[in-house]
């Protein structure tokens, strides 16, 4: 078994996954993890694992590390609506990211004049067993966390 540390991919408050105020996150339908409800800004989402990017959309993305994790990056709910708006990929599908690297510039005033909830939430993709995330200090705490300081560790 070997664990994966999961990076927050943005600065904020650390949020406990079933606080995410969204079904689909918050019942570990996606898979387990946390998030992070972000700064008012204009802010840089990072890569939170170093992998392959296997899925970037303008408001998502998903990153395979070579152990095989998957790990979903989403920035803020039902965003997917926002058709690009609001989002800047500094990176192509397909290629190689380090953790740390920014992936996308994340407008989230724009997200928020939609009326649309800007927190991120960040999961192990297909995980069933929450029993397999250790979430990191901040996240029980619900204290404010580093862009790039651990998230939670995956086991797998």
């Amino acid at each position: 078994m070997s664990l994966t540390r999961v990076l927050a991919p943005v600065a904020g408050r650390a949020v406990a996954l079933q606080d995410v105020p969204d079904p689909v996150f918050s019942a570990g339908m996606v898979g387990y993890g946390a998030a992070v409800d972000p700064p008012r800004g204009v802010i840089d989402a990072i890569a939170p694992v170093s992998g392959k990017l296997l899925k970037l959309m303008p408001h998502a993305y998903v990153i395979m590390t070579a152990e095989g994790v998957g790990v979903l990056v989403h920035l803020g709910l039902d965003t997917v609506a926002m058709n690009g708006e609001g989002f800047t990929a500094h990176v192509s599908q397909g290629e190689d990211v380090a953790a740390g690297q920014v992936v996308i510039t994340y407008d989230v005033p724009a997200v928020e004049a939609k009326g649309l909830n800007p927190i991120v939430p960040v999961v192990v993709m297909d995980e069933r067993e929450p029993g397999n995330v250790t979430v990191a200090g901040p996240v029980a705490a619900g204290a404010d966390i580093p862009s790039g300081a651990e998230l939670f560790t995956a086991a797998k």
